[in-house]
């Protein structure tokens, strides 16, 4: 199945970038039978949709982290599927009975902030539903008993797969249940659906998905809900070269949904072998956005060669979401990498504000003069 086809047929072409809001998405729920179980700490709805009459639940939610996009435009995408009279989608409504919270927190969603309206990280807040959205996330679970339930996220450019200098564009978790990370059978059906995927994402990126880290922590919502007896896969949506929009990305999502499900049913989940499963590589914070080597800098009165790198940091003016690169590490950055390389052949760094680079500063400078970097570029 040519499933990148699939995606150009279905994607929700009104949904692009990394700003998606609840304004963005909101029109897009009169195709569907979604209903507001509550709101947020601000009022925005939340919404719900169920679709399917198969005997096979799946929960999935995205956005619990505001300013983690991918996968809801992902889900957008899967819907239109879903709701076509493409084979594919038919016997995926045949089959599974799918609950959606395509946006759990939709005042971080406008703020473009991880935490909601009152500061707070819903993911660490799965024992205590402190906050509004936790609280209604938490009671569609308790309603709706899924089999299997997909935590939907994004994750930073900085993460790559292993040492391999590939960045991570796509991870998994089969979330911890314990301290001691034991795999029992919620874990491994679990682990199972993950071995499917990444077989099949190696068709699309090969050597580019990863394993997030298991450490155990009951207040997050993956390892609450294993610890609660439900097979939980956490999506980690990450980086893909040159794709800082996660275009490339979303359709990959798109895949590993459409995968996800296929290997629920397909899969002997029980039995399976987890070997195969630890052998996918860790994730590992081995990339900046911008790699510079061998600058040659005045240092201490002295002239030394050395390498920075510079990261975006994501920040929304006016309304607006823009990328701005900051210089954030100076010297070996010995086993890193950058998603943009420069290789100064010692050439002299220089700048408005002492030729030598310095922390949190913006990455607009000269090398040898007649080079010039604005926010990280070469132009």
């Amino acid at each position: 199945m040519d499933y990148i086809e699939l995606h150009k047929q279905y994607k929700q072409n009104s949904l692009f970038g990394r700003h998606i809001t609840l304004q963005d998405i909101e029109p897009i729920f009169m195709k569907f039978s979604a209903n507001i179980i509550g709101n947020s700490v601000l009022g925005k709805p939340i919404y719900q949709f169920t679709v399917g009459n198969g005997a096979t639940k799946v929960f999935m939610w995205s956005q619990m982290h505001g300013n983690e996009s991918t996968t809801t435009k992902a889900l957008f995408d899967f819907l239109n599927l879903i709701d076509s009279n493409e084979e594919l989608g038919k016997r995926l409504i045949k089959d599974f009975t799918l609950c959606f919270l395509p946006m759990v927190n939709p005042d971080g969603a406008e703020l473009y902030t991880r935490e909601n309206a009152n500061k707070f990280d819903l993911n660490r807040d799965s024992i205590d539903l402190s906050q509004p959205e936790s609280q209604l996330l938490r009671k569609v679970f308790d309603e709706f008993k899924p089999d299997f339930c997909f935590n939907l996220h994004d994750q930073r450019t900085i993460f790559g797969a292993g040492s391999s200098g590939l960045p991570a564009t796509v991870s998994f978790l089969a979330p911890s249940y314990n301290e001691q990370r034991d795999v029992n059978a919620v874990r491994a059906k679990a682990m199972q659906v993950i071995v499917g995927m990444n077989k099949e994402l190696q068709k699309y990126i090969p050597g580019q998905v990863a394993l997030f880290d298991d450490s155990f922590n009951p207040n997050c919502i993956g390892d609450q809900f294993t610890l609660q007896g439900v097979p939980t896969i956490l999506f980690e949506a990450g980086h893909y070269t040159n794709d800082y929009y996660r275009e490339y990305t979303r359709k990959i999502i798109f895949i590993a949904l459409i995968s996800g499900l296929l290997n629920i049913n397909e899969i002997d989940i029980v039995d399976g072998n987890n070997a195969d499963y630890f052998e996918i590589t860790k994730n590992n914070i081995v990339f900046y956005d911008f790699l510079y080597k061998n600058v040659k800098i005045n240092y201490d009165s002295k002239e030394i060669i050395t390498n920075f790198a510079a990261q975006y940091k994501e920040e929304l003016i006016d309304g607006k979401l823009q990328l701005n690169a900051y210089i954030v590490e100076i010297g070996e950055l010995k086993g890193k990498f950058g998603h943009y390389q420069y290789n100064a052949h010692k050439m002299h760094y220089e700048d408005n504000s002492g030729n030598c680079p310095k922390l949190d500063q913006k990455a607009n400078f000269t090398l040898g003069k007649v080079i010039r970097f604005e926010n990280g570029i070469k132009l």
